[in-house]
């Protein structure tokens, strides 16, 4: 049954694997600051961040009053007094979208005079959770497979274990 599948069926499936693998970065978690209250004095943003669990690639999102606040990302020294000094960037969009690429600690300031009122948010980003290993088999043949779904790896789990599945079975 396998064997019978023609080239026009595995160009589409190579198709819709390559359509996965461009979807997979929609998989991050956008993070958005105070959630529905958004950024705003007034609120205890160490409890919101203490709330949530920061990986790489996820996205740390602030929504607020385009011309009324801004976001800094400062060190821990500007942080802590809030300061600009040390600033390393800056948006003021209203609707601010920041990749967070590493894992380390992040320092966010209001810069318009708002971070003495709480405007300042720190985040700890983590490293992506390492896949679980599959067990070993005790034989090894051609026809036997495993699928194995890991979380935050999504789609590109998925296609890969699809790709293995129909490369194993014959398919070429």
């Amino acid at each position: 049954m396998w064997k019978s599948c023609n080239s026009t069926h595995l160009i589409l499936f190579l198709l819709f694997i390559s359509g996965l693998a461009v979807l997979t970065p929609i998989l991050a978690t956008d993070h958005i600051v105070g959630a529905n209250r958004g950024w705003n004095p007034g609120i205890n943003y160490t409890l919101w961040a203490n709330n949530q669990t920061f990986y790489v690639g996820d996205l740390i999102s602030f929504r607020y009053p385009k011309n009324q606040y801004n976001v800094f990302e400062v060190n821990q020294t500007g942080y802590d007094n809030c300061t600009l000094d040390s600033a390393v960037g800056n948006w003021s969009s209203g609707k601010d979208f920041i990749p967070l690429n590493q894992a380390k600690r992040y320092y966010f300031i209001c810069g318009n005079g708002q971070c003495y009122n709480g405007m300042k948010v720190s985040v700890v980003v983590h490293p992506l959770p390492s896949p679980p290993k599959a067990a070993p088999s005790a034989h090894n043949s051609s026809s036997d497979s495993a699928v194995l779904v890991v979380p935050r790896q999504g789609f590109r789990a998925l296609a890969v274990s699809l790709a293995m599945l129909c490369f194993g079975f014959g398919w070429v």
